[in-house]
Order: C-alpha cells, then structure tokens, then sequence
C-alpha cells in the first residue's frame, strides 16, 4: 500500500479532500482536507503530532479516530484512504471537505467542517427561518456555544454546558450562555459557576476528554426577560476556518 506520494503526483493533485475507511465494514470515518502527503498522516506513525496540531485547532479531542485506527492496524488490516476531489483551490477544498462531512453521519470529525454552521444541511424552513430571524444585540457578558451536533442526541442544557476547553477567566466573568445551532440562538442559560468536568461534578454525564481539562457549568434556563432578547435570535458569522464552539462576548 502507498504511504506516499511521489513529487510528480504532489504537484498535481493541489489542495485535495479526502476519505478515511475502515476495511472491515466499508464506512467512511473521516474527512480532511490537506496537501502533499497529509491523507497518509493519520495512519502513518504520525499520529501524535497530527492529533496536537488539530486539537489545538478544533477545541476537541480526536479519540474517536485514534481508536478507529488502532482498532483497523490491530485486526491486521489497514486504513484505505481515498482522494475524493483533487485539483482544487484552499476555498474550495473547504466547502467540498463540509459537504463531505455532512454526508457521512458517521465520520469521527471533532468540527464540522468550514461553513456547515452557516451553510450546512437544512430544511427548507430553517433556511427560512435562518435568513429572516434578527440579529441579536449581545449586550450582557456571555458566552456563546456552538452545540450543533450534540443538541441533537441530548438535553439542550447539557449539550450547552458541559463540556470545554475555555478560557477560564473569560468564562467566569460570563452571565449567560447561549446555545447556539446553524448560526440562531437556540438556548439561553444563566451560568452560577464552572467546574471541572469530572463525574463528580457531573454525574449524569461523560466527558470524552482524554488530554486536555474541560469543564462544565451549572446553572438554569435564564429569565423570561433574558430568553426574549435573545432567543432565535441569529448571530455574527464565525470567521473563516475557525473551529472553535466557543465565543466570548462583552468580556
């Protein structure tokens, strides 16, 4: 199996997004985007490097790949790895490498890839909904958290809260958190304190943090006052490529 290319393909292929599958079941468990020999990277002996690179990036531990790998090489098998599209400028291979992600349910993406917050999957209606809704005046010191895939499978509460990488001087001084879900504010709480994000803490909840800390706050829906100034109501654009869920205002 290639572990590389050779220069003459290098030069071809550009900027690429690619596939990682697992042989043993034919899924797709992840996109990337990358240049030279990046798609290699994963499965390569280059993991830990990569991983530090992406955490620090994307705010979110890469386990899910790690495991899905070893458990691949372990079973005596290896990673395919598959060039979707090739040729492609940086812009482009952003929204190609989203598009992916999203039609892979499956994939093991710590984000979701540049633009799905905004542009990503809708239904028709919540793309009405999306470009009708007001702009959100954010005067109070909040913390704003993007909760797109987890709101989904949990209580919205404890998809918001728990749990972070966040700047914890930042957060402390925060009154509310809003949830926020392909750009609309979805949640608002009232935030009382941040804890570590351990079971002690949180009982009902796992963290799948496996390197660096992540808390969790505790607090409550916020007043009715405060849910009218906020609530559906649709924030400003994240800049581009950025990953992090969290954005600090007023603070």
């Amino acid at each position: 199996m290639a572990v590389s290319f050779p220069s003459e393909v290098i030069k071809e292929l550009k900027s690429y997004v690619y596939r990682l599958i697992d042989p043993r079941n034919g899924e797709t468990f992840y996109v990337g985007k990358g240049k030279g020999n990046r798609v290699f990277a994963h499965a390569a002996g280059h993991e830990a490097a990569e991983c530090m690179k992406e955490d620090e990036a994307e705010e979110s531990p890469l386990s899910d790949k790690i495991t899905r790998i070893r458990e691949i090489i372990n079973s005596g098998l290896s990673v395919q790895h598959v060039i979707h599209r090739h040729g492609l400028d940086d812009k482009t291979a952003f929204e190609v490498e989203a598009a992916l992600i999203e039609a892979y349910p499956s994939v093991t993406n710590a984000a979701g890839g540049h633009g799905s917050a905004d542009r990503g999957v809708a239904h028709a209606q919540e793309i009405i909904r999306r470009y009708t809704a007001e702009q959100a005046d954010i005067t109070d010191p909040v913390i704003e958290i993007i909760v797109n895939r987890s709101a989904n499978t949990i209580d919205l509460y404890d998809a918001t809260r728990f749990s972070w990488k966040i700047n914890q001087a930042r957060a402390n001084k925060a009154k509310l958190a809003l949830a926020v879900e392909k750009g609309l504010i979805i949640g608002v709480f009232e935030i009382d304190e941040w804890l570590p994000a351990i079971s002690a803490h949180f009982p009902t909840l796992i963290s799948n943090c496996t390197a660096n800390p992540r808390f969790g706050f505790v607090g409550r829906p916020a007043s009715a006052e405060c849910r009218e100034k906020y609530y559906m109501k649709k924030v400003e654009p994240r800049a581009r490529g950025a990953a992090n869920p969290i954005r600090y205002h007023n603070i």
